[in-house]
């Protein structure tokens, strides 16, 4: 998995169609398919671009010439030989009006937005560390509205899926459901709608690094 993970960053995954060809292609690392699962249970329209993305496989697959099994009937008796693996108990997401985090997000975690134990990283800004998965940094994040994020550019491939509130930068808006897609060639300074918290889910594959100047820098992170 970690080894898919950099393969999609050397090939630059820079749009959502591009994230969501590699997750009907099966290349995604665990927090990255859960993002996207997230994302399309928030924004449901998107289904039609990876219903036809796994049709336009489907024929892919079909153009493929078979290839025979080496040993079909002792990979056969292997199979049948093997342990079913043991079915996993989560607790089912509470189906409240006031529930942030979609099915598959509350899964992988294990709570929903309000029971998010926040730790203070600066003025405005909390985050929840979930640590290295599958060669993947992963936290989910809360601004506090008009927050402004420092400048910074990545080092590597950043996913950011918004569960609530709204953020801006040089390239749009970013609502509930939509998903920010940075790489080394983004440099943005993302500042959070006035109104409401902006919550948010984060998989990336390297560090930011810090840009703007440096008067700029303290007063960001002043906030």
């Amino acid at each position: 998995m970690m080894e898919s993970w950099i393969r999609m960053v050397r090939e630059h995954i820079d749009t959502l169609d591009s994230l969501l060809a590699r997750y009907v292609a099966g290349t995604l690392p665990t927090p990255a398919r859960v993002l996207v699962e997230a994302h399309l249970e928030l924004k449901p329209q998107n289904l039609i671009k990876v219903r036809n993305l796994e049709a336009l496989a489907g024929l892919e697959l079909m153009d493929i010439d078979p290839v025979a099994l080496s040993d079909r009937d002792a990979m056969l008796a292997a199979v049948l030989a093997s342990e079913a693996p043991e079915a996993t108990q989560r607790a089912e997401a509470p189906v409240t009006e006031d529930r942030v985090f979609p099915k598959a997000l509350y899964d992988f975690v294990g709570f929903d937005a309000a029971d998010v134990p926040w730790r203070t990283r600066m003025p405005g800004l909390k985050e929840y560390d979930l640590g290295d998965i599958e060669g993947c940094h992963v936290n989910l994040f809360w601004l506090k509205p008009g927050r402004t994020v420092p400048a910074h550019t990545h080092e590597g491939s950043e996913l950011s899926l918004v569960l609530d509130g709204a953020f801006s930068d040089s390239r749009g808006h970013y609502g509930r459901g939509d998903i920010s897609v940075a790489d080394d060639s983004v440099d943005h300074r993302p500042s959070v709608d006035l109104g409401r918290p902006c919550i948010g889910f984060a998989v990336m594959d390297a560090p930011l690094k810090l840009t703007g100047s440096f008067r700029q820098l303290i007063g960001d992170i002043i906030g």
